[in-house]
């Protein structure tokens, strides 16, 4: 199994926001407690949006997929939820400031399982993303720090989404990146919803 890689497209809209995005995901990192990110007083809500695909005359890309390639066989963690298996194969601090976790998710039961959930619960995420796996969260215990998902400035997410539900006995790869925590912070906990929890090593 290999991963896909992000389009041009996405790749361009990241790379135009990641200021901004970075900026708006750092003022939402609370402590332990979870505290969500907002529009209120964050550096992005004051930023100018970027330009959209139609605006620049380029065609939309409405999925999102992995983004480097990573070796599928390995394994920094195993985790389990309504009985499909994630399996966490990197994650990497990246010069630009941000932690990029890649993961095969697979469906172990005899049933299609809707993928939904993965999307968590905060309004403006759902909205932009849904079928994502934006309500994935990284949590630095050692500095009790929550970070959320990136995020550009029309809240879209810097991570896989227009995930179809994952039929019995298929895999799908996902995409997720976070501010990084300090370089002292070398493993965080990863939450994705209906999986556990887990601790991750990070690299890079």
């Amino acid at each position: 199994m290999s991963m896909r890689r992000t389009t041009t497209t996405r790749r361009a809209l990241a790379a135009v926001s990641v200021t901004a995005a970075l900026a708006f995901a750092l003022a939402g990192c609370g402590d332990d407690g979870g505290e969500k990110p907002g529009n209120e007083g964050s550096s992005a809500s004051s930023a100018p949006a970027s330009p959209s695909a139609e605006d620049k005359g380029e065609s939309q890309q409405e999925d999102t997929a992995a983004g480097e390639n990573v070796d599928p066989n390995a394994k920094l963690a195993e985790i389990r939820g309504d009985g499909l298996v994630m399996t966490i194969h990197q994650a990497k601090r990246d010069s630009g400031g941000f932690i990029t976790l890649q993961a095969s998710i697979k469906n172990e039961g005899t049933q299609s399982k809707n993928t939904t959930a993965w999307a968590g619960t905060e309004t403006a995420l759902l909205a932009k993303n849904p079928n994502s796996v934006a309500g994935a969260t990284l949590v630095d215990k050692v500095g009790k720090k929550r970070y959320y998902i990136l995020r550009d400035t029309e809240n879209r997410c810097l991570c896989t989404t227009g995930i179809p539900p994952l039929l019995a006995g298929k895999t799908t790869s996902v995409f997720m990146q976070f501010p990084a925590p300090p370089e002292t912070t070398t493993e965080v906990d990863f939450t994705l919803p209906t999986f556990a929890t887990t601790s991750v090593k990070i690299s890079g």
